[in-house]
């Protein structure tokens, strides 16, 4: 079983014990709400228990494999592309995970985009929530 297929095991399975191994120390996480990425594997693991725990009804419903431009010398890596729905506080979710992979085989970066806009808000305010509830980054000031 290759990377993309343990993550989504993992990830369909809600365990977030299998994704550790599956992520470069390095890796860097590239949210829909958030301009810079969530850097490090502890870092982007305390996110997917965040994420495991926010969305409702997640499931993958298709996979694409490809290669992706990852640098200015034109180097491309492995990639794979897996589509999603999901419910995240009653908002229907619709869309995606692109995995690029680094020379072992482990998840180097991960950039999740999904639509509509209300689905995007409703993400980002129960990730946010999450996120400080775990203490991975600091309340709202004041707050």
């Amino acid at each position: 079983m290759d990377t993309a297929e343990r993550f989504r095991a993992a990830v369909e399975k809600r365990n977030p014990g299998e994704l550790d191994d599956l992520f470069a120390e390095d890796v860097r996480f590239y949210s829909p709400v958030k301009f810079t990425p969530f850097e490090g594997r502890p870092m982007v693991l305390g996110l997917f228990g965040v994420l495991l725990r926010t969305f409702e009804d997640f499931r993958y419903v298709g996979q694409f494999q490809g290669a992706a431009e990852t640098s200015a010398d034109g180097e491309e890596a492995p990639s794979e592309i897996l589509l999603f729905r999901a419910v995240v506080n009653g908002k229907q979710i619709h869309g995606i995970d692109l995995l690029q992979f680094d020379e072992t085989g482990r998840i180097k970066e991960f950039t999740v985009m999904v639509r509509p806009l209300s689905a995007v808000q409703a993400l980002s305010e129960a990730v946010f929530a999450g996120l400080v509830a775990d203490g991975l980054v600091p309340g709202p000031a004041g707050g």
